[in-house]
């Protein structure tokens, strides 16, 4: 679907719907997970998931980013209409994906242990923990390509076929993980096991797709190969959005060090909310993505008003949005807890993490969009710079400095809204004064 010509809001709207139920049902993977391990293992299970969930976003965050920049690469030259650099484009993202695929199937699985014990882990998690990470990494090459598969899809529009595959694998994924855990009752193991087969079953799915379809993104095997060129342009958007996704994940990781000191209802608490937070988020990261998707395909088509009005729409859909959802959150947090687990303490904190962080939503969600039209635009740099002043530096700087007088789990949690308020400062600043809109014009790689 071309996002270069008709109705703005309904076009943006359109391409965000399938990615917002696409999302939707991939956090499912993470929700049923925790739900099952919850209410069926125990506390100690849930807090295991919660304990390894900031580090496995470290490391995907990385390659994640940067098939983000072939995306921008993708949509760019399908807006400009340049079908040979488009197949081109997919060939090259496709196959850097295998090999960075397995770069992390080995980085993961050596790395595991020696992660956990960096960041705290609780010695009643321990073990836990490990057998969830180590299985999680033997299929992590399923999460990098059906990254970069979806990806080629949302570049060209269809947002359609991603959401299809998604809600394939997340109802396999709820059946086994029923099967391997409550039947079968294989604990940890069992839900890792089913989240790996889910993901596999997504990626055969999208590559079957992509090899029938009859357009210029067509993928062939005997065509895969590293366009160098490509490849530089996409690294050159792509590697400072790896960063920016790996540095907010560092952070988180850090954040995550600092819960952990507490207790394993303090670790499973705080995890909860977390997952309650990356579920009810989903409609605005589906914005995100439609307007990185919007911005490339009309800024490469050389629309730079109707950009411009996209990226206006964008912004203050995203922020309403988000406020309405925080609204909701605050008001529903001791119950989406509970879903969780009953232990009082475990709600206890979940629900006073939920009440901190709900009203600051609408900052998170406008730093959001705003590095998405930056994105779309070919400048990565920047949102990737003040994401790391402001979600990494300051607010790790924050937590050391004052939960060393104040030690109270309530001082760790504020962390999020006051870098979220200092992020939306300077990206406001930056939107207004800039020259975003030409990049693609004025920049040696782009052009």
């Amino acid at each position: 679907m071309l996002l270069t010509e008709g109705s703005i809001s309904k076009k943006i709207i359109k391409f965000a719907l399938p990615v917002f139920w696409g999302n939707l049902f991939q956090q499912l993977y993470h929700i049923v997970d925790s739900l099952i391990l919850g209410n069926f293992v125990g506390k100690e299970a849930l807090a295991a998931v919660s304990a390894s969930g900031p580090v496995i976003f470290l490391l995907v965050g990385l390659f994640g980013g940067i098939f983000v920049g072939a995306g921008v690469v993708i949509s760019k030259l399908y807006g400009a209409g340049d079908e040979k650099k488009v197949s081109l484009a997919v060939h090259t993202s496709v196959l850097f994906g295998i090999i960075c695929g397995v770069v992390m199937l080995v980085l993961g699985s050596f790395l595991s242990p020696y992660i956990l014990v960096w960041i705290h882990t609780p010695d009643d998690v321990m073990d836990l923990s490990l057998i969830y990470f180590k299985i999680f990494f033997q299929g992590i090459i399923f999460i990098v390509l059906y990254n970069t598969l979806s990806g080629i899809f949302q570049a060209v529009g269809d947002s359609r076929h991603p959401l299809y595959y998604l809600m394939v694998s997340s109802v396999l994924n709820v059946v086994l993980d029923l099967l391997f855990v409550v039947s079968f009752n294989w604990g940890i193991a069992g839900a890792a096991i089913a989240t790996v087969i889910s993901q596999a079953v997504s990626v055969i799915l999208a590559l079957i797709r992509l090899l029938r379809v009859d357009d210029v993104y067509r993928l062939q095997i005997k065509k895969l190969k590293i366009d160098p060129l490509l490849l530089k342009q996409i690294l050159y958007l792509g590697i400072p959005s790896g960063i920016q996704n790996s540095v907010i994940a560092l952070a988180n990781v850090f954040v995550q060090a600092s819960i952990n000191v507490f207790d394993t209802v303090a670790i499973a608490g705080a995890g909860a909310s977390s997952r309650i937070e990356g579920f009810v988020f989903i409609p605005i990261t589906s914005f995100v993505l439609a307007m990185t998707t919007f911005i490339g395909q009309n800024l490469g088509a050389r629309e730079f008003d109707r950009a411009k009005k996209g990226a206006k729409f964008g912004i203050i859909t995203v922020v309403i949005l988000a406020e309405l959802i925080g609204i909701l959150n605050f008001l529903l947090a001791p119950k989406l807890i509970a879903l969780f687990n009953q232990d009082p303490g475990v709600i206890a904190v979940g629900t006073q993490k939920a009440r901190i962080v709900a009203f600051f939503y609408c900052f998170l969600a406008c730093s959001h969009c705003i590095a998405a039209i930056l994105r779309g635009a070919g400048k990565p740099i920047v949102p990737m710079m003040v994401m790391l002043l402001c979600w990494c530096v300051i607010r790790v700087s924050y937590i050391k400095i004052i939960t060393h007088y104040i030690f109270e789990i309530n001082v760790v949690f504020w962390a999020y809204p006051i870098t979220w308020c200092l992020s939306t400062i300077i990206f406001i600043i930056y939107y207004r004064k800039s020259d975003w809109v030409h990049n693609f014009q004025n920049s040696k790689y782009l052009a």
